[in-house]
Parts: C-alpha cells; structure tokens; sequence
C-alpha cells in the first residue's frame, strides 16, 4: 500500500516516529514494538485521522437496569512502559489524603476535560503532566478504550500510551494532588492473585466490584473499584488475551461526542 493511502495513524506510529516524539534516537524494544502494532490493530482509524475507543467485551459491557446520565467527561492515561526484563508495567499513582475526593486512594493520573482541551488524549497527557511532571512528549498515544461511568458520575475515557524509554522519566510530584508514584505489572490485572471481589454501593445501585492488592518497596497498596477495571480492559487489550476471570459488568452511560 502506497505511503499516501496509509491511514495516518499508521503513517506516524513508527518506531522512527516515537523516536522523535521522545527526543530520542534508539528505537522501541522488539516486543514493545510488537505490543504497538497488535494495539494498532486493535483501533481503527477515521478519515480525520483520530482514534476510535476500543470496545469492552459482552459481559464487561452489559449496562444495569438503571440508566445514568454523564455529569461530565474525563480521562486517564494508561502509560506503559517495559522494564529491563521485558515486562509490561503501567504507570500508578496515590492520591494525596488532603483531597475531598477519592483521598488517598490508588489511581491513574487524569482529570476533568477543560474547555481548552482538543480530545482526550489532550486531557491525559495533560493531566499527567501536570500531576507527575510526565513530559508529553515521551509518550506515544496508541488508542483509547470505551468511556466507563465513574461513581460521581463522569464519563472516564482510557487513554493508552506508550512511554518508550522509562529512563528518561523523572517524576517531578504534585503534592497538593498527588502523594506517591509507583509502577505495576499490567499481566496482573488479568490474574486472580491478589483479587477480590466485593459488593460496593453506586449511586443507588449495589454492583461488584474488584480490588488488587499489591505491595512494592515494602509499600503495600489496593488498587480498586474504576481504576481497577480500567486497568483489566486495558491489560486484555494491550496483552491481547482475556483476563480468567470474567470481566464484571460497569455501568456505562452515552458514548462521548468525537471531540471528547
């Protein structure tokens, strides 16, 4: 296929491509490189050239009863990255426990989309930045996920981005939001080690929802509820291959506009 007639998408995400996004010469690693193409394919590509979300499975998204309408549109950026023996890891913060919402608790840098955001892959790198000091242009976006409905009612799109070379990320914290950094591996989202499950109420609904627990320099954390979920569609996508257990339902609201 002529170069001209690639979708665009295609035509930028090269190994030379993500080269110059990071600043940097060498390329990606072969299985990293991989991993991009299988994410590739697993998005289409519009005649505009942006992302389509990639679906959730029949069961994870299977909409309760009771429908929700959004309040609001966010995003989060699911960066991964490969540590020296190849695995897969993403990128996790703590939030600080002086904030009113979600104190304390495990998540993925992200936030509200703002008026001056282009599309929610602005939002996420954004976000990030501003929370973590994540230089935007160490990351490579390679898809977006189907929006989930948060508890406060916000529709949260996934973004995905490859950061790829972890070296040459210095975390740089936002204290007034963010308390602690830390990395895991993605395969565990797909694992039933360190998983539960437990009934939680959302907004009038009572739904199952899963927790991890993971510990890491002698620091133990819980990753659950959204950012769990989000973390187990995400690593089924990236990893390509289904997590053993089944994927639980989220409530899900009306898809986002092509701008968000």
């Amino acid at each position: 296929m002529a170069a001209a007639a690639r979708p665009l998408l295609s035509r930028l995400f090269t190994p030379s491509y993500i080269a110059m996004a990071a600043g940097h010469s060498p390329s990606p690693t072969r299985r990293l490189a991989h991993l991009t193409r299988h994410l590739l394919a697993s998005s289409s590509s519009s005649s505009s050239g942006e992302l389509s979300s990639v679906g959730a499975p029949a069961a994870a998204a299977a909409t309760p009863a009771r429908a929700t309408a959004s309040k609001g549109f966010a995003a989060v950026l699911v960066c991964i990255f490969q540590d020296p023996r190849g695995d897969t890891r993403v990128l996790l913060t703590k939030r600080a426990s002086s904030l009113n919402s979600h104190s304390g608790e495990v998540s993925l840098p992200g936030g509200k989309v703002e008026d001056g955001d282009a599309d929610v892959k602005t939002t996420a790198l954004r976000e990030a930045e501003e929370e973590i000091g994540l230089d935007p242009a160490l990351v490579s976006v390679v898809t977006v996920l189907e929006p989930f409905l948060s508890k406060n009612g916000l529709d949260v799109t996934p973004v995905i981005g490859i950061l790829s070379d972890r070296s040459l990320f210095n975390p740089v914290l936002n204290k007034d939001e963010v308390e602690d950094i830390f990395d895991a591996p993605l395969e565990m989202f797909l694992k039933d080690d360190n998983r539960t499950t437990r009934e939680r109420n959302w907004m009038g609904m009572t739904i199952p929802v899963q927790f991890f627990d993971y510990e890491t320099e002698g620091k133990k954390y819980v990753i659950w509820g959204l950012t769990a979920h989000i973390l187990t569609r995400a690593a089924a996508v990236v990893l390509q291959r289904q997590p053993s257990f089944a994927e639980l339902p989220r409530p899900k609201s009306a898809p986002l506009s092509s701008k968000h």
